[in-house]
C-alpha cells in the first residue's frame, strides 16, 4: 500500500518542463515568478529539480491569464488562488462585452481579392484607387478590419511562401501606409484627450502596423504621437516623456533576431514611468507574449482587441 501511496504522490508533482507547456510560460519566467514574487513555491526531489503540485499548475495558469489581461505579476503574485480566478473571470467577461462587434461586408472580401491581384500586377495606381474607394464605402474601423488587416497577412503568407516578390509585397506595405496615415492625420488634435505614442522598435522597419494601430486610437478619441519605424529605445521613451503620452504602443512585426527585440523592448520598459502604460502588438509580438508579459508590457494580439483595451484604459481615467 505504501509503495502504491508513493507512486501516486509522484504522480501529482510534475517537473518544470511540463509546468512550462502546460501553462505557456517559459522555464525563466516560471523561475522568475518564483524567486521574485513567490508566485508558487514548488517542492524539491531528491536532486533538487523542482516539482509542481496540480494547485500550483492552475495557480500559474490564472497568474498568466491575469497578465495577458494588463496586470503586472508584483500586483496579483501574492494573492488567494480563488482571487485570481475572480480576476480573471472578470477580465473576460469585460473584454467581451467591450470587444467592438465584428463588422463585415460582402464586398471586403473581393476588394482583398481585386487588390491583391493589382499589387501582383505591380499596378500601383489601380491598386491605390481600389483601397481609398474601400475607405470610403466601409468607413476606416471596418477598412482596417475587413480589407488591411486580410490583405497584409495574404501578402505576407505569399511572401514567405516564394509566391510574391519584395516589390510586390513592398507596394502594398507602401499604399496602405501612406492611406491610413492620412486618414489617421485627418482626425484633430482634442483639447484634453490623452496620448497615446505609436512607433516600432529599432530594427523593426515596419510601419504598416504601427499606422494601424495609430488609426484605430485616433478613432477612440486619442490624441495620435506617430513617430514611424525602427526607433531606438531611448528615443522612444524620451518622446513618450515629453510628450506626457499615457501608452506607449509598439508594432513588432518580425523577430528574427528575438534576443535583440526583447532587449530593446526591455530597455524601453526600464526607461518608462512605472504608470506608463507600455502595449504591443503584431505578429511578432504575439509570439514572446510570455517574455512581453513578465516584463510588465501588455500584448494585443489584433486590432479588435487594441480597440477594447483603449477603451478600458480611457474609462478608467
Amino acid at each position: 500500500m505504501k509503495a502504491f501511496a508513493d507512486a501516486v504522490e509522484s504522480e501529482s508533482h510534475q517537473p518544470i518542463a511540463v509546468v512550462s507547456e502546460r501553462t505557456g510560460l517559459s522555464q525563466d519566467v516560471l523561475r522568475a515568478w518564483e524567486r521574485r514574487y513567490g508566485a508558487v513555491r514548488p517542492a524539491r526531489d531528491a536532486s533538487g529539480q523542482r516539482q509542481y503540485t496540480d494547485a500550483d499548475i492552475r495557480r500559474l495558469g490564472l497568474l498568466h491569464a491575469a497578465t495577458r489581461a494588463g496586470r503586472s505579476i508584483g500586483s496579483v503574485a501574492a494573492l488567494p488562488t480563488d482571487r485570481i480566478a475572480s480576476l480573471v473571470e472578470g477580465d473576460l467577461a469585460a473584454r467581451e462585452r467591450s470587444a467592438p462587434p465584428a463588422m463585415e461586408s460582402p464586398d471586403s472580401s473581393e476588394t482583398v481579392d481585386e487588390a491583391f491581384a493589382q499589387s501582383r500586377a505591380l499596378d500601383a495606381s489601380a491598386l491605390d484607387g481600389t483601397l481609398r474607394r474601400a475607405v470610403t464605402a466601409l468607413g476606416v474601423t471596418a477598412f482596417i478590419e475587413t480589407v488591411a488587416a486580410p490583405l497584409l497577412r495574404r501578402v505576407g503568407d505569399e511572401w514567405h511562401a516564394g509566391r510574391l516578390a519584395p516589390p510586390q509585397e513592398h507596394l502594398v506595405s507602401s499604399v496602405l501606409h501612406d492611406i491610413i496615415v492620412a486618414t489617421m492625420r485627418a482626425f484633430p488634435q482634442r483639447n484634453g484627450a490623452p496620448k497615446v505614442l505609436v512607433a516600432t522598435p529599432a530594427g523593426d522597419r515596419h510601419a504598416i502596423g504601427a499606422a494601424l494601430v495609430g488609426a484605430a486610437s485616433a478613432l477612440e478619441g486619442w490624441n495620435v504621437l506617430y513617430l514611424g519605424a525602427d526607433l531606438p529605445a531611448a528615443d522612444i521613451a524620451d518622446a513618450a516623456k515629453t510628450a506626457g503620452v499615457r501608452i506607449v504602443a509598439l508594432s513588432i512585426v518580425y523577430t528574427e533576431d528575438r534576443a535583440r527585440v526583447l532587449g530593446e523592448v526591455r530597455a524601453l520598459r526600464s526607461r518608462l514611468p512605472a504608470n506608463m502604460v507600455l502595449i504591443a502588438g503584431g505578429a511578432g509580438a504575439t509570439s514572446l507574449a510570455t517574455e512581453l508579459a513578465a516584463m510588465d508590457v501588455r500584448v494585443e494580439s489584433s486590432v479588435s482587441g487594441l480597440v477594447a483595451e483603449l477603451r478600458r484604459l480611457r474609462r478608467a481615467g
